[in-house]
């Protein structure tokens, strides 16, 4: 610890040893037996407040401001991709998840309001108050998807959902043409995760990165594509780095609960 820290600590539980003698003499109960004000004090002086660069950032940006945006944006949960002080797609996915849990509305310009809600951020919407400690919740109106782990958020992304859209589409299938039709809804209520895949894997209706199912054939998985508008054929693609990431923290039988309308 250096001087000016030792300095620092001392002067503060100085501080707090007065203040606690100063209570007991004004007669406040249990004065020294209460949480010791020099504890707190100390306890707060060790975990400084995140204090944002304020330059405007915008994709293909880098330096140490964009390194300190990444390393922000993690310690919350979502995933920026490599911490490299280079502002490329899965950071900016990124961003948008922390946008849109915050209210602000997505874009990948991480100017003044996003720089203030990163001093001081909200947490996601509790879908399912009463939830499993470890459980997914999908909310479709946000188009964010949050991964609980013990009770704590361990994830936040950015997600891209069925669009809604009728659809028929021809493909080559088992050996043979097929016709394939559907509404391309992601179907709210509560499912568990099922059986999943490694890699690429070949549906008829396109490839899925590291697909984990969690409602038929409708899956967590990763994408090239993750628009900020709704645009899968039910599926809640991810972006790649999230994907690549998530069947290492999201297991077999997890509660998936899925919300929301999504309004365009």
């Amino acid at each position: 610890m250096g001087v000016d820290r030792r300095l620092g600590v001392a002067a503060l539980m100085t501080a707090g040893a007065v203040l606690v003698s100063s209570l007991g003499s004004l007669g406040v109960a249990n004065a020294q037996t209460a949480p010791s004000a020099a504890r707190v004090v100390v306890a707060e002086a060790g975990a400084a407040a995140f204090v944002a660069p304020g330059k405007t950032l915008k994709i293909g940006a880098k330096g140490a401001e964009v390194k300190v945006l990444q390393t922000r944006l993690k310690e919350l949960g979502y995933a920026p991709g490599k911490i490299d002080g280079r502002y490329g797609g899965a950071t900016q996915a990124a961003v948008w998840a922390f946008q849109k849990v915050n209210g602000i509305s997505p874009t990948s310009t991480v100017a003044r309001r996003t720089w203030n809600a990163l001093e001081a951020p909200k947490t996601p919407k509790v879908l399912v108050p009463n939830g499993k400690p470890t459980r997914v919740e999908m909310n479709l109106a946000k188009q964010v998807m949050v991964l609980y782990v013990d009770g704590r958020v361990k994830l936040i992304s950015h997600t891209s959902s069925g669009s809604g859209i009728p659809y028929c589409e021809t493909a080559n299938w088992n050996g043979k043409v097929q016709r394939f039709c559907g509404d391309a809804r992601t179907p709210t209520g509560d499912y568990k995760t099922t059986w999943r895949r490694d890699g690429w894997h070949k549906s008829y209706l396109g490839q899925l990165y590291n697909p984990i199912f969690f409602n038929g054939g409708i899956a967590f998985h990763g994408a090239l594509s993750v628009p900020l508008a709704p645009a899968s054929h039910g599926c809640v693609r991810l972006p790649m780095n999230v994907a690549g990431m998530l069947p290492g923290l999201l297991g077999k039988g997890v509660p998936v609960h899925v919300r929301g309308r999504f309004v365009r």
